[in-house]
């Protein structure tokens, strides 16, 4: 999986993309599960590695964090 979009991949497919599509959807904190019932069938999100994939992305540009289980927005 592509992290950058380019010519040949669509913002929509790329993992910054995937990224975006998360954090757009977390109106506030979220279980995993939670949060992948409400993106599962969006464009570009159909697997669940694309998911883990994006959760991870964010979670190392410090974007959310995960306690107790559930995932928070960063607003810093």
């Amino acid at each position: 999986m592509r992290i950058l979009p380019d010519k040949t991949i669509r913002l929509q497919y790329s993992l910054l993309g995937v990224g975006g599509v998360l954090v757009r959807y977390m109106n506030g904190p979220e279980t995993v599960t939670s949060l992948w019932n409400k993106v599962r069938n969006l464009d570009g999100l159909n697997t669940y590695e694309k998911y883990i994939s994006g959760l991870t992305l964010l979670y190392s540009l410090n974007a959310i964090r995960l306690e107790n289980g559930i995932l928070y927005k960063n607003e810093d």
